[in-house]
């Protein structure tokens, strides 16, 4: 598998690229933004991992791009920025998990892997049915989702969430649930990553805040679809 690594700090990516090179991984691994978007413009990637703080165009510039271009690899975000905007913004532009330097190179690989593990599962065909609901059509088979015939472009990420509520129709879910059935990590605190990722999913299916017709809301306890 293909997976791009940028950041500036040399030491950092030249380590990065060692513990994912023993893992078989293919590195494409860069110490600039421009050189970087090359890459994403010519190889199949399969992950991407993006310093945030770099020269030129930042990591957030180029999660945007990558997703404006309808590529729906994993991206790791790198920072050393901790706070919950900074979170906040990069899943809101599509990120799918977000590390804060100093990290333990080998939770890394972890994170990694099970990024493309969500991103294998998406692309690969089972032999489960589709789920209806009031115009909404999930495919497990094909791992597509259409919303009145056309056609909603989730990350592999995003799928899992809506799946998973979905084969739990009508029960409520919580946060730590869902956090630990879809990333498979154990939730260790109460950041704001599952309600950014169910916030971006009702945008993308046209829902009203206020009044969602798929995902609600129920205060204090968790998410449902009725």
């Amino acid at each position: 598998m293909n997976i791009l690594v940028l950041d500036d700090e040399k030491e950092i990516a030249d380590l990065v690229e060692l513990y994912l090179e023993n893992e078989n991984y293919t590195v494409y691994k860069y110490y600039n933004s421009e050189e970087a978007i090359n890459c994403i413009n010519k190889i199949n990637l399969d992950l991407a991992i993006l310093d945030v703080m770099i020269k030129g165009k930042d990591g957030f510039e180029i999660c945007k791009y990558i997703r404006e271009k309808d590529l729906k690899f994993p991206v790791i975000m790198l920072t050393a920025k901790i706070e919950d905007k900074d979170k906040i913004t990069g899943l809101t532009l599509g990120a799918d998990d977000y590390i804060t330097k100093p990290f333990n190179p080998l939770e890394l690989v972890a994170r990694v892997k099970s990024a493309l593990r969500r991103y294998t599962k998406y692309n690969e065909k089972s032999k489960e049915d589709i789920i209806y609901i009031e115009g909404l059509e999930i495919s497990k088979e094909k791992h597509i989702c259409t919303l009145y015939d056309k056609k909603v472009e989730l990350t592999p990420l995003e799928f899992d969430i809506l799946l998973y509520l979905a084969n739990k129709r009508g029960e409520v879910v919580s946060s730590e649930e869902l956090f630990e059935k879809v990333w498979k990590e154990k939730y260790l605190d109460n950041n704001n990553t599952v309600m950014v990722h169910i916030r971006r999913i009702r945008e993308k299916l046209n829902e009203d805040t206020k009044k969602p017709k798929y995902i609600k809301t129920v205060w204090g306890v968790g998410y449902k679809i009725e």
